[in-house]
């Protein structure tokens, strides 16, 4: 059905180069024509608090496990009400908008939208955040720079946009629904696989780090309960006796910013699809260099560490332990090993916080940690064993994730192309089944969600 979807019949120029032609018989108009900002400010600051996401839309801030409220009170929030629409006027210009369906409170540094004229919700949603016109709002976002520019209303408002007739929309909004529907349950799918042969993966590596490759070799107890016997001449050395913490800072923030997953371990943040926009100075970052252990304090809980192969900067709030003995650690065979399920487990045994999305494993419960230590040239043996028993799977995962990254290029697309009037989709909402939307509560937040790369915003 979306293979056959053709352009309007007519179109006609709009007059702006940016905007091009647009279906004859939408009209074209600004946006204050169809969006009036509200201010209502609650005085007692009694209501449910509500945050921005990218994801998810406009949810309860207690939804959230990356991000803690630090205001003491509420008072003086923006009301919201379930069919306004929600505008972060610093990130404007990256598409963020956004509505929910519970009424509560928003930040008052967030702009609330009344819809006039019997718009639909969510085709202006969808519109707002095209390309074409997230561009236009990049350009009217003024401010001291580009992490600081906001979008002010009447900027926003004088914006001019194509829009078709309420019952058009409602029209794209069904067909639009199904479409992602669809596209969802089959990006799905591949996530599921991905988690399959994640698993398979990582019994492949716990194996090989806990018991080595020589399935003849004598064991010994280790002394650790959750860990078992291991090899016979290996030793179990506490963190401390292995690692030091080192604080070293960069100057003026000019060295290659790393990114720290549960999902990647230490990455450059220019591999990553991250869309927050970048502070305006890195200086006083942490320094780290190959061979380093990086621990994302609030995440390791989650797995989100690693042992660098790059040289760069970090996050301030992170940890870096250093080798005492280089020679001694294959940087590999540790990132394996501490990321695997038994050592994830245990960290979080041994991290603290009020809550389990808040605990934060600290240098001296990481000191405490007692760490499996093969003699070096072992370490490299099962490295390359490993390597070469998780190469196909590495390969499928790789192919797996690639596809699901063009379903996502292709809905995006598609829903620009169909919110800006380049397909007629009228015929084919009339002919679509009633199909139920994907549930949200069968999907996995872990098999897609990135400890160092949340798709929500800050509540100021």
């Amino acid at each position: 059905m979306i293979a056959d979807l053709k352009p309007y019949a007519e179109y006609k120029e709009s007059g702006l180069p940016w905007l091009g032609q647009v279906p004859a018989e939408w009209s074209i108009g600004r946006i204050k024509t169809v969006l009036r900002e509200l201010d209502c400010r609650s005085t007692d600051g009694d209501g449910t608090l509500l945050s921005l996401t990218r994801v998810r839309g406009l949810i309860p801030h207690a939804d959230r496990t990356d991000k803690i409220h630090s205001a003491k009170t509420l008072v003086g929030y923006k009301r919201y009400e379930p069919g306004q629409i929600v505008m972060n006027r610093m990130q404007a210009w990256s598409g963020m908008f956004g509505a929910g369906g519970i009424e509560g409170l928003v930040s008052p540094d967030y702009a609330v939208f009344k819809i006039i004229g019997g718009h639909q919700t969510k085709f202006l949603l969808e519109r707002l955040k095209t390309p074409d016109l997230v561009g236009q709002f990049a350009l009217e976002s003024k401010g001291i720079g580009s992490g600081f520019n906001r979008l002010y209303t009447d900027r926003f408002g004088s914006i001019p946009v194509a829009f078709p007739p309420p019952a058009e929309q409602a029209a794209i909004v069904r067909f639009l629904d199904w479409a992602n529907g669809r596209l969802e349950r089959a990006i799905r799918a591949k996530r599921k696989v991905i988690a399959l042969l994640g698993e398979q993966k990582q019994a492949i590596i716990h194996h090989a780090v806990t018991r080595g490759l020589d399935p003849e070799v004598p064991l010994k107890p280790s002394g650790i309960p959750w860990l078992g016997d291991i090899p016979q001449h290996w030793e179990v050395r506490r963190a401390k006796y292995l690692f030091r913490e080192v604080d070293d800072r960069s100057a003026n923030g000019s060295e290659e910013l790393l990114s720290v997953s549960h999902l990647t371990g230490v990455t450059p943040r220019s591999q990553k699809n991250i869309t927050m926009f970048k502070a305006a100075s890195y200086a006083g970052h942490k320094l780290c260099r190959p061979g380093d252990l990086v621990v994302n304090t609030m995440w390791a809980w989650m797995g989100a560490l690693g042992v660098s192969t790059h040289a760069g900067i970090i996050s301030p709030a992170y940890a870096v332990y250093r080798p005492r003995e280089p020679e001694s650690i294959v940087g590999a065979f540790m990132d394996g090993l501490l990321r695997s399920r038994p050592y994830v487990s245990n960290i979080i045994c041994r991290s603290t916080g009020l809550r389990a999305s808040r605990l934060r494993l600290y240098p001296e419960e990481f000191f405490r940690l007692p760490i499996i230590h093969p003699p070096a040239d072992e370490q490299l043996r099962i490295v390359e064993s490993i390597q070469v028993e998780t190469a196909e799977l590495n390969t499928a995962i790789s192919r797996l994730e690639r596809e699901i990254e063009l379903l996502r290029e292709y809905r995006t697309r598609l829903v620009a192309d169909v919110v800006t009037g380049k397909l007629d989709v009228r015929e084919a909402a009339s002919r679509l089944p009633d199909e139920a939307p994907p549930d949200a509560a069968e999907d996995d937040a872990d098999l897609n969600t990135d400890a160092d790369a949340s798709d929500e915003d800050t509540v100021p």
